[in-house]
């Protein structure tokens, strides 16, 4: 069972974020009925409490006329006085001297602009709270606090808003009608200008349609145009000639001319260590 509450809480504070704009952390704004019933059924801290069922920080605030309003009522809500004591105050203008409900209705006005979540135990004022669009309200049930479901009203007002900005308004409607002549204008100075031109450039401008003359003078391509690859030429290293490798000197050790114009090969003589030499002598001895 709490499970499931806390997920329709979590329900009920997405809606809120997403369709009015609220924020962490969220603005609570208690009435004496609500802090009275904080105090008799001993739900403290607060702040904790409604944080739970808001999954998120909390700021708790007053007003003024809640503050005289629970010291009119006397020692049976003294506790009450000093526990509302320990809150913000929410700025009013009425030097508490109006009632605590109208003063709170006062405050959020025809839209909640502070976006204030109202904690309260009358249900009056909740039943006129839940009648404001983006007005969540919050009560108290022995030791638990739950969190009201948006009313149909709430979310008739935000489908209705919705499909408002689906559709034009009128100041769009003037400007796209003022833009439109603009862009006629400029494309029939354009087609006059390309028929004294020249004969072909004039045929052109005739065989375009209108959406297509409107795109040419904004500058947009009615189909995506791909870059085609061009054919390279073949690499220049590769169609450089072979260098024929030729001995520009010739060989003097190995060829020699005779007087006679004969060829004599020269052989490569070795050479012969000392001690090679000395063993053949020895040997012919």
């Amino acid at each position: 069972m709490r499970v499931r509450r806390q997920r329709r809480h979590r329900k009920a504070v997405r809606f809120y974020t997403a369709c009015f704009g609220f924020r962490q952390p969220f603005r609570v704004l208690c009435d004496g009925t609500f802090v009275h019933h904080l105090v008799v059924n001993k739900i403290a801290p607060p702040d904790k409490a409604l944080s739970d069922i808001l999954s998120a920080s909390v700021k708790l605030f007053t007003t003024r006329c809640v503050l005289n309003e629970l010291r009119r009522l006397g020692g049976s809500h003294a506790h009450s006085l000093n526990a509302a004591k320990d809150l913000m105050i929410a700025r009013c203008d009425h030097e508490g001297k109006m009632k605590a409900d109208s003063c709170i209705l006062e405050i959020i006005g025809e839209n909640n602009p502070e976006h204030f979540f109202v904690a309260t135990q009358d249900t009056d004022l909740r039943r006129k709270l839940l009648e404001i669009p983006g007005v969540p309200a919050i009560y108290g049930l022995r030791n638990a606090l739950f969190l009201e479901q948006p009313s149909t009203t709430q979310r008739q007002f935000v489908k209705t808003s919705e499909e408002g900005r689906l559709h034009m308004t009128e100041l769009e409607r003037k400007m796209l009608k003022k833009r439109t002549n603009i862009l006629g204008a400029k494309m029939s100075e354009d087609s006059s200008d390309e028929q004294e031109d020249s004969g072909e450039q004039n045929l052109e401008s005739s065989a375009l349609t209108k959406p297509q003359a409107v795109n040419k003078i904004l500058g947009v391509k009615d189909k995506v145009q791909f870059k085609r690859k061009k054919a390279k030429g073949p690499n220049p290293l590769s169609c450089l000639k072979k260098k024929a490798h030729e001995n520009s000197k010739p060989s003097s050790e190995k060829e020699k001319k005779d007087g006679d114009g004969t060829v004599r090969s020269r052989g490569r003589k070795r050479k012969r260590s000392r001690k090679g030499k000395i063993s053949s002598d020895v040997g012919a001895g």
